[in-house]
């Protein structure tokens, strides 16, 4: 492991560094997602069996367990590796008007992956109506409105989506596949 900072050369690649140990690939929100995930599930198990002391002892412990699950799975998504795989692909998609170009379909792809890796245990028809409204904070200067932009964001969620179901059991998405 080295100490030296990412070159400017090599710091888009590597954008998501661990903040601790500077890995590459790092996601935080997932691991905080998962942290009070699994404190919530783990203390509601142990707080009925043990009363008020098993639930915060359970909670700390279920915080590490689901930090730990969400940092799995939010580690599974290399927003750097997505973005390029979209900017290749995004003409090739229904739903893309070719009077339009990557730097307006290119925010909508994002916002499905920031969604998914925070809301990665639910659908996305689930959470469309709040992405919905939460379009126009992320949208930058893209030109879509939600619409139009759903369906990209819909289509890099569910990208995600089977890519970690592949690599997890269950259905994590709790889509019936």
């Amino acid at each position: 492991m080295t100490n030296e900072r990412p070159t400017a050369k090599n710091e888009r690649r590597d954008s998501n560094r661990d903040p601790i140990t500077g890995a590459p690939g790092s996601h935080p929100v997932g691991t905080g997602v998962g942290a009070v995930a699994g404190g919530v599930a783990a203390g509601a198990a142990v707080g009925t069996a043990a009363g008020p002391v098993g639930t915060a002892i359970g909670a700390a412990v279920g915080a590490v367990v689901g930090g730990l699950a969400g940092k799995g799975i939010a580690e599974m998504i290399d927003p750097t590796k997505e973005d390029e795989y979209w900017r290749d692909n995004y003409a090739s998609r229904s739903y893309a008007d070719p009077s339009l170009s990557y730097d307006d379909y290119g925010p909508a792809y994002r916002y499905g992956v920031d969604s998914y890796t925070q809301y990665y245990d639910r659908n996305f028809d689930e959470m469309e109506p709040d992405l919905g409204r939460g379009w126009d904070n992320a949208k930058g200067s893209s030109r879509l409105t939600w619409d139009r932009a759903k369906e990209a964001t819909k289509d890099s969620w569910r990208r995600l989506s089977d890519k970690v179901e592949r690599a997890t059991p269950g259905d994590s998405d709790h889509d019936g596949k």
